[in-house]
């Protein structure tokens, strides 16, 4: 599986993303299999009053149209993220994956909000279910997390067992002191962890950290961008996951369940 990881600086002008987006994929290698957006694709956080349920969009809203038009177009699934409305609540912050024909395949709500360094995500959106999103793509069973989702290995671990071999996270991982550091070392502790590959695409920009990421499932780059506007490219291969489980074979050693 070729995967595209599009580390991209979003604003919060819905439209004004969805001309960034469009052109951002028509620069895509059609060659690929699998397209990854960051969190927060379709519309920036914003500012801590900024009201985002009132920009949010269904499913079938222009965002998603977007990604729809494109994932045709490449041949290839395609992952973004925006935040999605929900009758009688707050928004969500979803993840939504179009297939090579266009349709929306999955969806993943974010189910751990970053109530964390001072920031307080859940004022503004809901959580999700707590449930494990799993696609197949070129051969490959994709499991989709967010951002902050990071923080917590049970997630990982929970779409692991549900057969994931390749873990997607877009993230908007906003940029402090000790956060890149944080950001490398989680995402490779959730690939040695789990002999897993991590594909990470993250917001750019002065707000967040960047340097999206590809991992194998020992932990080591495939491909790393710098903290602006880039696109990156890494081939999955389903076969290397099976290779490091038989000299590592922690899942299956696993005592505690």
């Amino acid at each position: 599986m070729r995967a595209a990881l599009v580390q991209l600086e979003s604003d919060v002008d819905s439209a004004a993303n969805r001309e960034t987006v469009a052109s951002r994929l028509l620069a895509v290698d059609p060659a690929v299999d699998l397209v990854v957006l960051p969190e927060a694709t379709m519309h920036d956080f914003g500012s801590a009053d900024h009201d985002l349920a009132a920009v949010a969009e269904p499913l079938d809203g222009p965002f998603v149209a977007l990604l729809a038009e494109h994932a045709r177009r490449l041949g290839a699934t395609v992952v973004g993220g925006m935040f999605e409305t929900a009758s009688g609540g707050l928004p969500f912050n979803t993840l939504v994956a179009l297939g090579p024909d266009g349709a929306l395949c999955a969806t993943y709500r974010k189910v751990h909000l970053y109530d964390s360094f001072g920031y307080k995500e859940s004022d503004r959106l809901g959580a999700g279910p707590i449930a494990a999103t799993t696609l197949e793509v070129a051969g490959t069973t994709v499991g989709l997390m967010t951002c902050y989702d990071l923080r917590f290995p049970e997630m990982a671990r929970l779409v692991v067992d549900a057969g994931a071999d390749t873990l997607v996270l877009p993230a908007a991982w906003v940029a402090g002191e000790h956060k890149l550091h944080h950001w490398r070392t989680l995402l490779t502790a959730r690939a040695v962890e789990n002999t897993v590959h991590v594909l990470a695409a993250a917001q750019g920009g002065p707000r967040y950290t960047g340097h999206s990421l590809a991992l194998d499932p020992h932990g080591q780059v495939l491909a790393e961008a710098g903290d602006g506007d880039e696109t990156l490219v890494a081939t999955v291969d389903p076969g290397t996951v099976s290779a490091v489980r038989d000299v590592n074979p922690s899942l299956a050693n696993r005592r505690i369940r």
